[in-house]
């Protein structure tokens, strides 16, 4: 990144800021700083657990804490035990506060209003464009990459979603039994590792190496959820895993696929993946690639 890629990301930031209002403290008239706006909203008409809220909005505990007190002591918000788990909290709009979120909600509508109404037809288009693009793309750099516990409940979750996307895949479903193995104890350093990609707190992808002798490893488990497609997740997870087999002495990366799952190939394709003959068994497999790795 240059100084003038930088430049233009502050212009843009306080450019908007200043445009929807965010740097007073009487945010959409509502007397209070936007981050207290924002919370009571995404309270809801339905209420949310504060781990939720801490995760959609990704603050700090203590500041949220004291975001929620401040509520509470206006009489919006009221919490309790959850009736689901009795170690969460969750937070409910009281009456007077569910007036003052439908206030809110007609105030942000009035205020999205005013960004396109000076606008010509084509300059509406053009900048509604535009915010989703920069929504997609600012998703996108939210999302993390890094090595979890291949025993612990992020990868069981991803892996029982790949699986079941497996089973709709495949026209002759899909049973783990009859695969090549990638089991917990195989993708733990230094004979493998497992990495899970996550976004707004949630798991969005996952993907895993097994180090094999003779300078090989093997790319298993590639999978990225539905919600976080179309961000380049699947991408940053293979540079990731290619970079750290690098560092595991890997020369030669192998992996097998399906032939329904004609993106994942186009994938490796791009990568500088190129077809070989079969190296293994796999029953679900009908192609095989490979890549050298440089040091």
């Amino acid at each position: 990144m240059d100084e003038s890629q930088l430049q233009q990301v502050r212009r843009f930031n306080r450019t908007v800021t200043q445009r929807i209002g965010a740097l007073g403290e009487n945010y959409l008239g509502s007397g209070r700083p936007l981050g207290e706006a924002r919370l009571l909203f995404e309270i809801g008409q339905n209420g949310a657990t504060v781990r939720e809220l801490r995760t959609r909005l990704a603050l700090d505990s203590g500041y949220l804490s004291r975001m929620l007190r401040a509520l509470e002591a206006q009489k919006l918000t009221t919490s309790r035990r959850d009736a689901s788990d009795a170690r969460v909290r969750r937070v409910t709009l009281t009456a007077r506060g569910k007036k003052e979120w439908a206030t809110l909600d007609q105030r942000s509508t009035d205020l999205a209003a005013s960004l396109l109404a000076p606008l010509g037809p084509s300059q509406r288009e053009r900048l509604l464009a535009a915010m989703a693009e920069v929504e997609r793309l600012l998703r996108a750099s939210a999302v993390t990459i890094e090595p979890s516990d291949p025993f612990g409940d992020e990868a069981r979750t991803c892996i029982q979603a790949y699986f079941q996307e497996l089973q709709e895949h495949f026209d002759e479903g899909f049973d783990p039994a009859l695969t090549v193995s990638a089991d917990p104890e195989e993708l733990v350093p230094p004979r493998g590792l497992f990495l899970v990609a996550r976004l707004d707190g949630a798991p969005a992808g996952c993907g895993a190496l097994k180090i094999k002798d003779g300078g090989y490893g093997e790319i298993k488990r590639m999978w990225v959820a539905r919600p976080a497609r179309g961000l380049g997740v699947a991408q940053r997870l293979l540079e990731s895993l290619e970079a750290r087999a690098v560092a595991g002495g890997v020369q030669v990366l192998q992996l097998d696929t399906h032939r329904n799952l004609t993106e994942a190939r186009k994938l490796y394709a791009r990568n500088g993946y190129v077809e070989i003959p079969p190296y293994n068994t796999n029953p679900y497999a009908h192609h095989w690639f490979e890549k050298r790795l440089r040091r």
